[in-house]
């Protein structure tokens, strides 16, 4: 209908009030729709914002990871480093020691005045305790780079045990203490050389530590695991030292002038934290001030039966030590060395031919009425050549398997692998001259 038809003012005020609405709703949905459109370009505003900012940050991680990456890979290359470092300083510094190990037992049997002898064995406690202190120092660099690879295998504990009663107890005689083992015939999971070696250091301190009565070494069984157990009787570890007596020189100082003794280089428990960590044994303590320690190691049970143990006065035994007219061929590159090692292999009665190299070994061997009784070689020969090498030459051009020992200051697995693999017996600089005069008498008896 057209407006202009219509007369009736109300229905004219309705008309113009339902327009009024109708365009007001659509101004209020264009106002909505203009509303959510800036909403939508701020949204996506702040995300694009915050996408850049992801974006940011990941790129910062990434670049903090390649920077620890690379800053992990420095540090076990320092690492390695500085192992090798000791390896060839230690080498070069047990090569003298070696010397000065031999001349000094040479020394001592010259010696005829009560004060002599004192003077002689004031410098072997020197040097073995500088010995002592260079390669506990090595192993425990070897350990923190990761480069000991332990050897796990069945280890009979009576047979470990026996080994150890019989390194121990002169020194327990000595202070006047008791040193038990208690029985046991069982195979453990482990690496033979380091259970050993946690054992002794626990030992070593258990007796250093202890002014009276004694140290008892037992076993518990505790499902798969075994438990060892070295308890003694001495000055106890207080509360607040209980972490630091694993740590480097930490030596316990209070407690030990309280109890009146003497420690020692403040490295043993430093070692056997690292050595258990590498084998995955636990090892722990109980402890009370004046009563005394008790260190336990768990150790998984073996998978094979025990092997009997060799009783303990065969071990101690020597089979002989009648070395007299023994013809020793010496193969040896380090002057002072060879010259301390003659010395003395000579005041045992020996008769020794004396060479630096495998060409040398070979030309004193064309005196076909000289052969020799056995072999001593350095590993690390002049012009590159490697003891185990010389020895098989020689055993080649006289053949027959003569008895041979490798002397070196070299303590690598690849070394003491060669020799195993050669049938050859090896001993580590600097030596003590009782045990080689010992082993000697054993490969010649």
């Amino acid at each position: 209908m057209p407006l202009r038809d219509i007369d009736d003012l109300e229905r004219l005020k309705k008309i113009n009030a339902a327009l009024v609405s109708r365009v007001e709703r659509s101004m209020d949905q264009q106002g909505n729709a203009f509303s959510l459109f800036q909403t939508a370009i701020s949204l996506e505003n702040r995300v694009r914002n915050r996408t850049e900012e992801l974006h940011a940050t990941l790129r910062r991680l990434e670049q903090s990871n390649i920077d620890l990456s690379a800053a992990k890979e420095s540090a076990e290359l320092a690492n390695l480093s500085k192992t090798r470092f000791l390896a060839a300083a230690s080498h070069d510094v047990l090569q003298p020691l070696n010397a000065a190990h031999l001349s000094v037992s040479a020394l001592a049997e010259v010696q005829a005045s009560d004060e002599g002898r004192k003077l002689v064995r004031q410098v072997e406690r020197s040097l073995e305790t500088m010995e002592d202190l260079l390669r506990t120092l090595l192993d425990i660099s070897k350990l923190d780079a990761g480069v000991v690879q332990p050897e796990i295998g069945d280890v009979s504990l009576e047979a470990l045990f026996s080994s150890l009663r019989s390194d121990f107890l002169p020194e327990a005689a000595k202070k006047g203490l008791s040193l038990k083992f208690r029985p046991v015939n069982v195979a453990v999971r482990s690496d033979r050389t380091l259970l050993r070696r946690i054992l002794q250091n626990i030992l070593s301190n258990a007796l250093r530590y202890t002014r009276s009565g004694g140290v008892l070494v037992g076993t518990r069984h505790r499902g798969d695991t075994i438990r060892i157990d070295v308890a003694d009787t001495g000055c106890g570890i207080p509360e607040d030292q209980r972490e630091a007596v694993f740590e480097e020189f930490h030596r316990g100082t209070s407690t030990l002038a309280d109890a009146g003794l003497a420690g020692g280089l403040g490295l043993g428990l430093a070692i056997v934290r690292r050595m258990a960590a590498a084998l995955g044994h636990p090892v722990t303590f109980s402890s009370k001030v004046g009563r005394g320690t008790i260190f336990h190691i768990d150790v998984p049970v073996g998978m094979a039966a025990a092997e009997p143990a060799m009783a303990a006065a065969d071990m101690e035994r020597p089979r002989g030590y009648g070395l007299f007219g023994t013809k020793v061929l010496l193969v040896e590159n380090d002057t002072d060395v060879l010259s301390a090692m003659t010395s003395l292999l000579e005041r045992w009665q020996c008769l020794v031919r004396a060479a630096t190299s495998t060409d040398d070994a070979l030309d004193l061997l064309g005196d076909t009425a000289w052969v020799p009784d056995i072999i001593i070689a350095d590993q690390h020969l002049d012009g590159g050549d490697l003891g185990t090498s010389t020895i098989a030459e020689v055993r080649d051009y006289l053949g027959r398997t003569v008895p041979a020992l490798i002397v070196t200051a070299d303590g690598s697995e690849p070394v003491a692998k060669a020799a195993r693999a050669a049938g050859i017996e090896l001993m580590r600089k600097p030596l003590k001259p009782a045990q080689l005069r010992a082993l000697l008498a054993h490969l010649l008896a």
